[in-house]
């Protein structure tokens, strides 16, 4: 549920054209559902602009499931099944309306069109980076931004980047996804205007350590105005991504803003 939503709910209330009993049932599951397993969080649109995802891993099937499940019941839409295995993603085909991107191990559930706004652009280092990348990508466009895919733009044949520069000045906030040594975040860094969201992939050979070297480097960057995730967080990056978005475009983070906003523009 998001503000909208709990607009509508109680704008039918007012007119009387919502049965109240199923108005009580929605709200009395605010702000979580307890499934035994699992806290659902309802609420968590209300609050952050973006609902819950499911983080498949550590998981049982029947546990995914049963959350997607619920979690439609309700009436989310674009809920992100993340890490989840081909087991996974199979069942959840089955058992609720899904988009599914088994390359990436992602599943878009109760899958809505939606507004996209600003520009996000996601860009990788190499092929090897894109499954993060796809990861944060459809997070973001998930959430309501526009987004644009630039990969295999590394380092290594830097002229592949810059071959990129106008569309990357346009963006309001730019995710670099890299291993290796994970210096493509700070050189954007050092290309464009607007924020950098660096996210360091277990890409590369032994000393990488799975992801550690891309880390550090990314921490240690000396380009200003770059901050970074966790190893392989292309949700973490994608929801970041979303928020700096859409603040930058100024789309209304709260039900109050968004009246602010109208009755502003109206001069009431």
């Amino acid at each position: 549920m998001n503000t909208a939503d709990l607009r509508q709910l109680l704008q039918g209330v007012r007119d009387g054209t919502a049965d109240i009993d199923a108005v009580v049932e929605q709200l009395s599951r605010l702000p979580y559902e307890d499934v035994g397993f699992a806290h659902i969080d309802h609420h968590r649109a209300l609050r952050r602009g973006y609902g819950e995802a499911i983080f498949c891993a550590g998981k049982t099937v029947a546990e995914v499931v049963a959350i997607a499940e619920r979690m439609v019941a309700y009436g989310h839409t674009n809920v992100l099944a993340t890490h989840a295995d081909a087991a996974t993603l199979e069942a959840l085909g089955k058992a609720v309306p899904v988009r599914l991107h088994a390359d990436v191990h992602l599943a878009v559930i109760n899958p809505v069109p939606v507004t996209a706004v600003g520009l996000v652009c996601v860009c990788t280092g190499g092929t090897s980076d894109i499954r993060v990348a796809e990861e944060a990508a459809l997070t973001a466009e998930c959430s309501g931004s526009r987004v644009e895919r630039v990969y295999d733009v590394g380092v290594a044949g830097i002229h592949r980047l810059l071959a990129y520069n106008d569309l990357l000045s346009q963006a309001q906030v730019v995710v670099a996804v890299a291993g290796m040594e994970g210096a493509l975040a700070s050189v954007i860094g050092g290309l464009v205007a607007c924020p950098v969201i660096a996210v360091p992939t277990s890409v590369g050979y032994g000393a990488s350590f799975g992801g550690v070297a891309a880390l550090l480097s990314m921490l240690n960057s000396c380009s200003p105005g770059v901050s970074v995730v966790n190893i392989d967080n292309g949700f973490g990056a994608g929801y970041l991504a979303n928020l700096i978005n859409q603040l930058a475009v100024g789309v209304p983070r709260t039900a109050g803003e968004a009246q602010g906003q109208s009755q502003k523009a109206t001069g009431d």
